[in-house]
């Protein structure tokens, strides 16, 4: 139909004119699918306001004069037969990966920099590499203290102005670089965390629930993209969607097209951006049930940060 890398998450469509769909019928599932399907991904363009009705009867005029398979200018086109991204780049490559300056620069300063209390981290911790070598790969965890689950950037932020007084608050740049560091000590650790308690258990359950919880404009859930029944291992547009095992081992990552290292918690915001959610703040407790959960899927993944991705 002549687009530029089209997706397969939704049906192939090509040929939707001979059909035998009427016009009422095509214009109300565009309207909204939910009528035809509660866990359809396509997105309610009528019922949320995102085209008029005028649209969706213009894009009904146009799906009526599809008849014949759609023609691909190349195999990348074709996203039946486009390949898999595949990352090669070396990661921990300081020349490839510019997150690796915080390792070997900014958090090696921060570390040994006294805060205000008078403390620095090295007080307490002459040797990370040794004390943290397998840390970060049990994070997150159920806290008692809390009440929530605690991740290792909201651990930083805690622990660093309780013990240091430095306000190295979530996503800033120097509790991304120490977050950032603290996985790096544990690079090659299997990510395994502990779900054994009951408050663990239900943390896990109410990330589970996030997770097929659509919302947005776009009514989309993470589910919806990463699971291997729905959007997982296809394309919407020239963007591939993995599945949820393989999406947790190398966060914090540094993003090539943002210029920036995004942690996990970032990631979550984004997502809910991209789909017209509104974001919460890093610390939100459901951050924290949903990256329990998914720790979970990603449990004997070994760790391998900071990652590198577009």
């Amino acid at each position: 139909m002549g687009g530029d890398l089209p997706g397969n998450v939704g049906p192939d469509l090509s040929e939707i004119g001979k059909a035998g769909r009427d016009d009422e019928w095509l214009f109300n599932y565009i309207y909204d699918a939910r009528v035809y399907n509660p866990e359809t991904v396509m997105p309610p363009w009528g019922t949320h306001g995102l085209l008029s009705d005028s649209e969706i009867g213009d894009i009904v005029a146009f799906l009526k004069t599809l008849a014949k398979p759609a023609p691909f200018k190349s195999a990348l086109d074709d996203p039946t037969r486009r390949p898999p991204p595949s990352e090669q780049r070396d990661n921990l490559d300081p020349m490839i990966n510019p997150a690796m300056w915080a390792i070997e620069e900014r958090a090696p300063a921060l570390w040994n920099a006294a805060g205000p209390a008078g403390a620095a981290c090295v007080s307490c911790h002459a040797t990370p590499e040794q004390a943290f070598k397998t840390w970060a790969a049990t994070m997150p965890r159920w806290e008692p203290r809390l009440g929530k689950v605690l991740g290792v950037e909201e651990f930083v932020a805690r622990h660093a102005k309780a013990t240091t007084g430095q306000d190295w608050l979530m996503e800033s740049e120097e509790n991304i670089a120490l977050s950032t560091y603290l996985r790096y000590v544990a690079n090659g650790a299997p990510i395994i965390v502990d779900l054994d308690s009951a408050p663990a258990k239900a943390a896990y359950e109410r990330g589970e629930a996030l997770s097929s919880r659509k919302i947005g404009a776009l009514n989309f859930s993470c589910a919806d993209c990463h699971s291997a029944d729905k959007g997982a291992q296809k394309w919407i547009r020239g963007q591939w969607l993995g599945e949820l095992r393989g999406q947790l081992d190398h966060f914090p990552t540094w993003r090539t097209s943002q210029q920036s290292t995004w942690d996990i918690r970032k990631r979550f915001q984004w997502c809910q951006v991209a789909i017209w959610a509104d974001d919460l703040p890093p610390d939100a407790s459901e951050y924290g049930d949903l990256e329990l959960y998914l720790a979970a899927q990603n449990a004997g993944q070994k760790l391998s940060v900071p990652g590198i991705r577009h």
